[in-house]
């Protein structure tokens, strides 16, 4: 049989590619003699034919790049890919902007009462989790705007 076909059963057998099947040359005569996958089966367990090593890449320079990324170092500009909105958490953002209106809501609730209190507090807070605020300058204007009225 042609040693492609044998390399092809003795693939299957091994459960690889046939690129990484290997022919001992010495026994060349014997590999071609090998009619069914018995004997495909057999020239394995002699050694005759055997399973190459694949090529892996090696991890180890990604593993001292990933360290020294935990430890925060390659964050300057020049390593950066994507923009900042890519870079960072959309819920992260969305809690950063509400922690801050809330505090902000606060504020003014001690500051500025008879403005809240015209609005309604609970209302300008369901607001705030409703994304109805930009950010503290719009909340600012928002409550200003209506004690103006």
């Amino acid at each position: 049989m042609k040693s492609g076909k044998i390399k092809i059963i003795a693939a299957r057998v091994l459960k690889c590619g046939s690129n990484r099947v290997w022919f001992n040359p010495e026994e060349a005569e014997k590999v071609k003699s090998a009619m069914t996958k018995e004997d495909v089966k057999a020239l394995i367990q002699e050694g005759i034919i055997r399973k190459k090593k694949a090529n892996a890449q090696s991890m180890g320079r990604a593993r001292i790049l990933s360290a020294k990324k935990k430890r925060g170092r390659k964050r300057s500009f020049g390593s950066r890919r994507g923009l900042k909105s890519a870079r960072s958490e959309k819920r992260r953002r969305w809690i950063g902007r509400v922690r801050a209106l809330r505090s902000e809501l606060k504020k003014l609730k001690k500051e500025n009462p008879k403005a809240v209190e015209k609005i309604g507090y609970r209302k300008i807070y369901r607001l705030v989790k409703g994304n109805f605020f930009k950010g503290r300058r719009y909340l600012d204007a928002f409550v200003e705007g209506k004690e103006k009225k």
